[in-house]
């Protein structure tokens, strides 16, 4: 996590240089999408939407976008996402409102995941925004594959 602009434009500037690895390919988004869905419901992220924004939009595929219960939930649900996608090989871009733990928002490329407390999450209402979208309520007793065929992709 960023604990500081400095250490964020340390990061950047050591991506510009190439010696850190860059997230991988798009064709890449689908394993990383259900990492960030499986990663989310193991820390009990609540009414989970995934939107699949990749027709409709030119800088991403997938929208996740779920709430916890209070700020270190939030916090413990980007933390696990972060965690477990380090582990195969993915980096974030940028991470946003960690600290605050309200809208704690994580852009790895070709997903981007908003993690809310309930009320910004409702003050906010992203789903709303990207009506066009083919959306995906994500049901914690499924696995997230099962889900993923249904939905053809």
């Amino acid at each position: 996590m960023y604990k500081n602009k400095s250490c964020e434009i340390k990061k950047l500037n050591k991506l510009k240089e190439g010696t850190i690895p860059k997230t991988k390919p798009a064709k890449d988004s689908k394993e990383k999408f259900s990492l960030c869905v499986q990663s989310a419901l193991d820390k009990k992220a609540k009414k989970m939407v995934v939107l699949k924004i990749a027709e409709i939009s030119s800088f991403a595929d997938y929208f996740l976008v779920c709430h916890g219960d209070s700020s270190r939930q939030v916090q413990g649900i980007a933390r696990n996402i972060e965690e477990k996608l380090k582990k195969i090989g993915f980096a974030p871009l940028g991470i946003e409102g960690y600290q605050e733990g309200s809208w704690i928002l994580m852009d790895y490329g070709d997903v981007i995941i908003h993690i809310f407390q309930k009320p910004f999450r409702e003050l906010y209402d992203l789903e709303r925004l990207w009506v066009d979208a083919p959306r995906l309520d994500v049901d914690d007793e499924k696995p997230i594959t099962t889900l993923l065929d249904r939905w053809g992709s």
